[in-house]
C-alpha cells in the first residue's frame, strides 16, 4: 500500500512538472527567440515566403535546389525513408537523383556530388545543404539567371552559416530569397 501511494504521488508531481510547468517555461523562453516562438519567417518584398527551419522544394533551374525529402516536404508527415544503403529501391532512388543532378550540371562528375544533395535527411525536412552542395549549383544558377558566377558564388559564401558546433551549412530558402533580391 505504501508503494502504491508513493507511485501515485510521484505520478502527480511528474504530471504537474512535465505537463504544466515545463511547457509554460519553454513557451515563455520561446518568446525571446527570433520568431517569438512561432518560427523564423522569411519574407520577400514584404510577403512571407516560408519558414527558415522547414525545408521546401526548390527544383527550378534558376534556384538553388534543396536537399531531397523522403516525405515530399510535408511537415505533417516528417520522417526519414528508413531504407538502408543496401536497399535496391533506395539505391535506385539515389541513382535517379544523381542522374538528374548530372543532367543539369554536365560539368560535374559523380564523385563531385555531395551526399546531402542525393540523400534525404532523417526528418525529411532539412532546410539546409552543405556549402559544397551549394557550390556545385553556382554555375547552373548563374547561367539560368544570366549572372556572373563570381557574384553567385559570393552570395553562397555570404549565406553560409558557421555555427559554434557542427558543420557549416547553407539555408536554401534564405539563399534563394537573397538571389531573388539581387538586381
Amino acid at each position: 500500500m505504501k508503494t502504491l501511494i508513493q507511485s501515485i504521488r510521484l505520478t502527480l508531481v511528474l504530471t504537474v512538472l512535465l505537463c504544466i510547468i515545463y511547457p509554460v517555461v519553454i513557451s515563455f523562453a520561446g518568446k525571446f527567440s527570433k520568431g517569438k516562438g512561432s518560427g523564423e519567417t522569411i519574407a520577400l518584398n514584404g510577403k512571407i515566403v516560408g519558414y527558415a527551419n522547414e525545408g521546401q522544394k526548390f527544383d527550378k533551374p534558376q534556384y538553388f535546389w534543396s536537399r531531397p525529402s523522403a516525405v515530399g516536404y510535408n511537415a505533417a508527415g516528417s520522417a526519414g525513408s528508413n531504407k538502408g544503403p543496401s536497399n535496391p529501391d533506395y539505391l535506385k532512388e539515389v541513382n535517379s537523383r544523381i542522374d538528374t543532378l548530372l543532367k543539369y550540371h554536365p560539368y560535374l562528375k559523380r564523385s563531385d556530388i555531395p551526399a546531402d544533395m542525393v540523400t534525404a535527411s532523417g526528418s525529411g525536412l532539412d532546410p539546409d545543404i552543405s556549402p559544397a552542395g551549394a557550390q556545385i549549383q553556382v554555375k547552373r544558377v548563374a547561367q539560368f539567371r544570366k549572372l556572373d558566377e563570381q557574384k553567385v558564388a559570393a552570395l553562397v559564401k555570404e549565406n553560409t552559416e558557421k555555427p559554434l558546433f557542427g558543420p557549416e551549412k547553407v539555408n536554401v530558402l534564405k539563399l534563394n530569397v537573397a538571389l531573388d533580391e539581387l538586381k
